[in-house]
């Protein structure tokens, strides 16, 4: 394990979710008239960081994930459901993610049934090999799949990863844009010029024309009964290089003790991809998760966020030092 000073959260209990007896009747009808009579639903998904409903429900046309959240006190979550229910329709058949089923808008609320992931269940913290290669093989087929992105995906109006935003984080604060005494007291400040040196060279880095889901973490796959792993919760997809999303992922495996370099190099997306590449990227996704972890919580997700946050930033610190020979 790699000594991290911030406490890891526990992904599996992040969410402030409304349960199935807090939503109101008029939800509770809709749903029951995609799943047939009288449904029960089992506790809301304890992962994740919005405050929208999500749990398994049972009726008597089938088991499905149903996800709803009110467009009036939560638009952004609203937003980001739309969003997923736009980029689910397109995805290729072949990409392993639960497929949806149906999405409505009624009295201002979004609701959206997904197919429900047999067993499915958010991977073992801390991770276990035998899922992580799962997740791994999983992400190597999405990777294949949506190597060129499809008409109906383009039509969709993916940006560029370098054009969705600038990860300059380190450059702000060796600049003096950001002022450093709000990072945590352990990052080494003598380090600032060259992790602004190595982030400068992100966009290059990561620059292609694959669809990249933009969000894997751990807590976005689900093992099933039979041990294979799915990829979910498709709200932010962008065009890149395959192997960016596998920097994140990764980061929580090499936080776990497994050997996150190495796994990178063997997986089919790595092929011809640096080691300053990787650790372009590495800086990049460090320094955003750093400052994005010291702003207020906000008011439409969870508390726990900006934790999630000073962790990942933290060990994707503390790999990048190891990869660099660094020591603090």
């Amino acid at each position: 394990m790699v000594n991290i000073i911030t406490p890891r959260p526990r992904y599996g209990s992040t969410a402030l979710r409304p349960d199935w007896e807090e939503l109101p009747q008029h939800v509770h009808h809709l749903i029951s008239r995609h799943l047939g009579g009288e449904v029960t639903a089992e506790p809301s998904a304890g992962s994740g960081f919005t405050r929208g409903f999500a749990a398994v429900v049972h009726g008597t046309a089938g088991t499905q994930f149903v996800k709803a959240v009110s467009s009036v006190d939560s638009g952004v979550i609203a937003d980001c459901y739309r969003r997923e229910a736009e980029i689910n329709r397109a995805l290729p058949e072949a990409v392993p993610a639960p497929r949806l089923l149906w999405s409505e808008e009624r009295d201002g609320w979004v609701v959206l049934g997904f197919e429900a992931v047999e067993g499915g269940r958010m991977p073992e913290e801390p991770w276990r090999l035998t899922e992580l290669t799962a997740s791994l093989d999983a992400y190597a087929t999405v990777a294949e799949v949506l190597a060129s992105p499809s008409a109906s995906m383009l039509k969709l109006g993916l940006k560029h990863v370098e054009a969705s935003g600038d990860f300059d984080d380190w450059r702000a604060l060796a600049g003096g844009t950001i002022k450093v005494d709000l990072l945590p007291a352990w990052v080494p400040l003598e380090l600032l010029d060259a992790l602004a040196e190595l982030e400068s060279n992100w966009k290059p880095a990561v620059s292609g024309h694959a669809v990249l889901h933009y969000d894997l973490r751990q807590d976005n796959v689900l093992i099933d009964a039979h041990s294979a792993a799915w990829i979910c919760d498709w709200n932010w997809p962008c065009l890149g290089s395959s192997w960016f999303d596998l920097v994140p992922l990764l980061t929580t495996a090499h936080a776990d003790g497994h050997d996150g370099s190495a796994l990178f190099a063997a997986h089919p997306t790595a092929r011809g991809v640096s080691g300053d590449q990787f650790d372009a990227a590495l800086a990049a996704l460090s320094g955003f998760f750093l400052v994005s972890g010291a702003q207020p919580p906000p008011d439409f997700g969870s508390p726990f966020l900006r934790q999630h946050q000073t962790w990942s930033g933290e060990a994707a610190l503390r790999w990048l030092a190891d990869r660099r020979g660094w020591s603090f």
